[in-house]
């Protein structure tokens, strides 16, 4: 272990490691041969049984330095803890809308008009696949399976992913390809599944211009980010029950500790309609 601990912190990693060995064990693993895979599935128990943001950054601390040592010491030939991140201390819970403000959000683009349905369906994407702003602008038509009602998403670096897109989606979908996209393109060639007015690939910043525009129609006058309605995306899956590792492959995380603060927006979220609806609240 690492020199200069509190006789408190290595008495908490001593405890961290022999609740992990225990865990391998039970599982016909090894401390000293556990893989990264092992390292995985053990973060997605501890958060199953709502462990802290705080204590999976110590228990993390505490299983680099112990793989670090082994390594050092030509114990083991590989790192299993390489490449998966601790939860970082004191980040802001992401902002989110609720339900209503979702649905009022995604009415507010006129229809009638192609341009405005157009961003209709952006939205109802964005919302039922929780992407990326940046992934949403740069689908392409060979990236949309409308019969399978799913879309191939390429996500930080260049990692894929498989996202359904539920029927209200496919539903907007199907009516924005029937016509007005090709209204927008006026004959020029072009893959991207939602064209610029220009006919080429919009920026994430005319989007945000765009989302902005619709939230004061809808008179949402929550502070929203480009990340809004992925936010709210993941916290209204989890409120209604979703597993938390489904979610994650939904987002394209790489790790479960990143998808873990949404755990804790869906329990304020929880914990504000107890308070508001049960009569000793």
């Amino acid at each position: 272990m690492e020199k200069g601990l509190s006789d408190n912190t290595l008495m908490a990693y001593r405890r961290d490691l022999g609740y992990y060995a225990a865990w391998l064990e039970n599982n016909n693993r090894q401390l000293r041969t556990a893989s990264r895979s092992d390292l995985q599935a053990y973060l997605g128990f501890r958060l199953d049984r709502g462990r802290s943001h705080r204590s999976t950054a110590r228990f993390m601390s505490c299983v680099r330095s112990f793989y670090r040592h082994l390594l050092r010491e030509g114990q083991i030939a590989e790192d299993p803890t390489l490449d998966i991140a601790s939860p970082k201390l004191g980040r802001p819970l992401p902002k989110s809308l609720s339900e209503a403000d979702v649905e009022q959000l995604l009415r507010a683009p006129n229809v009638e008009h192609c341009l405005e349905l157009r961003d209709r369906v952006m939205l109802e994407v964005l919302y039922a696949c929780g992407l990326r702003v940046s992934e949403l602008i740069s689908l392409t038509m060979t990236q949309l399976s409308v019969n399978q009602g799913v879309v191939r998403v390429f996500g930080k670096g260049g990692k894929e992913r498989l996202v359904p897109l539920g029927e209200e989606a496919l539903h907007w979908l199907r009516r924005y390809l029937q016509g007005p996209r090709s209204e927008l393109l006026k004959g020029i060639p072009c893959e991207v599944l939602f064209p610029s007015q220009r006919s080429s690939e919009m920026t994430r910043q005319a989007f945000w211009y765009r989302i902005k525009l619709y939230a004061r129609r809808a008179g949402i006058d929550k502070h929203l980010s480009p990340h809004t309605l992925r936010h709210a995306f993941a916290t209204h899956l989890l409120n209604h029950g979703a597993d938390l590792r489904v979610v994650q492959l939904l987002l394209g995380h790489s790790d479960l500790t990143t998808t873990q603060i949404y755990t804790h927006i869906a329990r304020q979220r929880m914990q504000e309609l107890h308070a508001k609806h049960h009569p000793r609240g």
